[in-house]
């Protein structure tokens, strides 16, 4: 049976019976935010940033929110009662089930009641309080009071009249997880971001079994990589990696992702395999440390003789203001620490890790002939990036630093995509996560599943 009545949720919306709202991840890459309710009971599925709407209103610094009331009124916050902080009401959502710890699907935690239970795989954990110890809370961040509740694949948590099952899942940041939710009207799966070209794909295979198995009505999947798809492998990035490096003369600069691990072992190993040290931020390094306590990464020590860790140049009145962790540690660490004049004088030594808030230290640090740049990471796919990217291209042109693109992505490719929704078989198909669902929709219509064009903040029964 199912019976709509009047609530605050919205205007219609049931008693009795399953139903999903999607408040984010429409239309858009990233930024997802999913209400699952059965009968009484209502989870969130991630809780992340809009990046995409944001940038239309603001531009960081200078032009950034200063309050909930302007993220409420710009629509980059949905209004749902009973969800926020800044809401007098009593809760009104059970538990909210994080899928990774990627700020595109977990930043608006900071917003979320602290009386609201927040799921998420043990690493995920790790990283948000990492992150929360490093970043100084702002209103877009801040994780401080959250009651996080751990998991790993094979535990089974009830919440109200539904079962969650966590399952790992491989993407381009540890500790990624699917969602097997067992309702009253059917299983539900929710892929979270996931690849099955990545290093550990047989996690991804272990949740496209176990879905399979559950017989689902409905799965909301990613569906980012529908166009500009590259196929490739993080093995493959490896080896080219290796070759870049054994080439260069003088100093190899890398930008990469602090929380993709499989990308900084890659590193690592070709830096190693040259005789060369990689050199990582202060920030990174913190993220390895704590990292460290989950043993299945393989993360190299930040004891280990191939690593070493950067310390950014004094300013111009003579110091370098650290925070109360980098105090801590180049305390415990001071013989891994490198400023910009002991990487000048040994650049055929070193594999220095650099973003792009990083190029101011060139002027300091003089790259050699025969250095070069490797960026690792997605290639610009908007404006403000586009502007960024040419910024960056001044700075390589002045020191003759020639640009090496070596990537894979963390999201899984159209016929991979394609072929576990084929194997999950559910009823229907929800795709998030994309700025082309026509063409989705198009690209799977020789499945037997249904595919929904999500309308954001509408409410679909299942």
């Amino acid at each position: 049976m199912y019976v709509e009545k009047l609530s605050c949720w919205g205007e219609n919306v049931v008693k009795l019976g399953t139903t999903l709202t999607f408040y984010g991840g429409v239309n858009e890459i990233g930024g997802n935010k999913i209400l699952l309710r059965d009968l009484d009971t209502k989870i969130l599925l991630d809780f992340g940033m809009s990046f995409a709407l944001k940038r239309q209103y603001y531009s960081p610094p200078f032009l950034s929110p200063k309050s909930e009331k302007s993220l409420l009124e710009l629509g980059i916050l949905p209004k749902i009662d009973g969800v926020y902080r800044f809401d007098e009401k009593s809760a009104k959502v059970d538990a909210v089930f994080i899928s990774h710890g990627h700020m595109d699907h977990s930043a608006y935690l900071s917003f979320i009641k602290r009386e609201i239970p927040v799921y998420c795989g043990e690493t995920t954990k790790i990283i948000l309080e990492a992150f929360g110890e490093m970043r100084r809370a702002d209103l877009e961040f801040n994780v401080e009071g959250i009651k996080f509740q751990p998991f790993r694949t094979g535990d089974k948590v009830r919440i109200g009249t539904v079962e969650i099952r966590p399952v790992h899942v491989d993407h381009s940041v540890p500790g990624a997880y699917g969602f097997i939710i067992y309702t009253s009207s059917g299983a539900v799966v929710y892929t979270g971001d996931f690849r099955i070209h990545g290093a550990k794909h047989r996690m991804t295979s272990d949740f496209v079994q176990e879905a399979k198995e559950a017989e689902p009505v409905a799965v909301i999947t990613e569906a980012t990589n529908m166009t500009g798809a590259s196929v490739s492998s993080e093995a493959e990035v490896g080896e080219k990696l290796n070759k870049i490096v054994s080439q260069a003369e003088g100093l190899v600069l890398a930008e990469f992702a602090s929380t993709d691990v499989d990308r900084l072992n890659s590193f690592y190993h070709a830096a190693k395999n040259n005789g060369r040290c990689l050199v990582v931020s202060p920030r990174q390094a913190c993220l390895m440390e704590a990292l460290r306590s989950d043993r299945g990464l393989m993360i190299p020590s930040l004891d280990d003789e191939n690593i070493m860790i950067f310390r950014r140049s004094k300013t111009e009145n003579g110091k370098t203001p650290l925070r109360k962790w980098e105090r801590q540690l180049m305390e415990k660490y001071p013989g891994k620490v490198l400023d910009c004049e002991a990487v000048s004088k040994r650049q055929d030594k070193f594999l220095l890790s650099f973003s792009f808030y990083d190029l101011e230290q060139l002027v300091e640090v003089q790259p050699w002939p025969g250095s070069c740049y490797i960026s690792s990471s997605s290639e610009p796919f908007n404006e403000e990036m586009e502007i960024d990217y040419e910024r960056l291209i001044s700075w390589l042109k002045h020191y003759g630093l020639p640009q090496y693109h070596v990537h894979v992505s963390g999201h899984v490719t159209p016929f991979d995509l394609k072929k576990t929704l084929q194997e999950i078989n559910a009823a229907k198909i929800f795709p998030v996560h994309t700025e082309h669902v026509e063409l989705f929709a198009k690209f799977m219509r020789g499945l037997e599943s249904q595919t929904i064009q999500i309308e954001k903040g509408k409410e679909y029964k299942i």
